[in-house]
């Protein structure tokens, strides 16, 4: 069950008697939970029947015996466990009897008029647990998994598209690699970015650098072509911008960024299926880049895709103080970095 289909069934006054959310990629947790908080109950049943906890101020018995209690003047009530990662829910692998016993109990008989809700962020809940297994034959189990970095420009789309508007790929796939693929941290700035865009309006990449603050001509995707074409004076201009702001591009960002294209290059060479689309698949990139990947692999041979990779890897040491001799400044690091890949 997808988080669409588990909201769907909220909607629809499916309930289960326990929940676990849990996972390395917190935004759907964040999504299912807010909608619970905020919808299931009315603005009136509220007040008696909706109590949130926070794990690290809290313990299983303080959860249980409220989870235990009927609603008042209300079909249902909602018990929200935010944080549940912070809980000590016993020894890894076995529960601990003293804490489990009335936690597996309850689990085997929960009470259908609560439902009872763990939201268990920034990691997987130990499925060896018995009441790992007691929630899943009673509740719903949701595991929010992180998405890969390439299919981050894709969900983008996705996302403004049910907003009502359309963006352009190049804005997708800029935001992608500059945000990552925290898709909390995404949709924020995408909220941001849409309350300064009239609705079903395609947001460019105009938009971006004029509200998030990414420039259109000095960034990671500008810097890539340039070095796929050699271009040395346009490589040097992003350089010297990027040593100028380095708050806004640190050479972490950047060495991240072209180690991952770079790896792509080589992926280049070494695919069957050279068609755009083949390429298309097998780079994990939307079609509409598979050209700039075909002047980058006429530029660079496997064996000199293998040194700058090594390069890449050489200067991540020398920013963390290994094998450095002498100047470690970030724009004089990735100036000598460019003359190494570009030559």
């Amino acid at each position: 069950m997808n988080s669409n289909e588990l909201i769907k069934d909220l909607k629809n006054r499916k309930f289960k008697p326990v929940y676990l959310l849990h996972g390395e990629e917190s935004f759907y947790i964040d999504q299912i939970s807010d909608y619970i908080e905020e919808s299931v109950l009315s603005a009136a049943e509220k007040g008696f029947n909706q109590t949130i906890f926070y794990g690290k101020d809290s313990d299983l018995m303080s959860i249980l015996n409220a989870a235990k209690r009927y609603p008042m003047m209300s079909d249902y009530q909602v018990v929200l466990v935010k944080e549940a990662q912070d809980l000590k829910w016993g020894k890894d692998g076995d529960d601990d009897k003293k804490s489990a016993d009335p936690l597996l109990s309850y689990f085997e008989n929960p009470l259908p008029s609560t439902i009872l809700v763990f939201c268990y962020r920034n990691g997987k809940f130990d499925k060896r647990k018995k009441t790992y297994k007691a929630i899943e034959k009673k509740g719903i189990i949701f595991e929010s998994a992180s998405i890969h970095e390439n299919k981050v420009p894709g969900w983008i789309e996705g996302f403004v598209r049910e907003k009502g508007y359309s963006i352009q790929i190049q804005a997708s796939a800029l935001m992608a690699e500059y945000l990552g693929n925290d898709l909390s941290k995404v949709a924020n700035e995408l909220e941001k970015l849409m309350l300064n865009v009239k609705a079903g309006q395609e947001i460019s990449v105009n938009d971006i650098q004029n509200n998030i603050g990414i420039s259109k001509e000095y960034n990671v995707f500008e810097l890539q072509n340039a070095i796929a074409r050699k271009d040395a004076f346009k490589v040097n201009q992003i350089i010297n911008y990027f040593a100028e702001n380095p708050k806004n591009n640190p050479i972490q960002l950047l060495l991240g960024a072209l180690n991952s294209y770079f790896t792509k290059v080589l992926k280049y060479h070494y695919a069957g299926d050279k068609s755009p689309q083949g390429l298309a698949s097998a780079l994990g990139i939307a079609p509409f880049f598979v050209r700039e990947y075909e002047q980058a692999a006429r530029n660079y041979s496997k064996e000199k895709v293998f040194r700058v990779i090594s390069y890449l890897r050489e200067c991540d040491l020398k920013t963390k103080g290994v094998d450095a001799s002498g100047n470690t400044e970030q724009g004089d690091l990735m100036k000598e970095l460019m003359f190494k890949i570009i030559h």
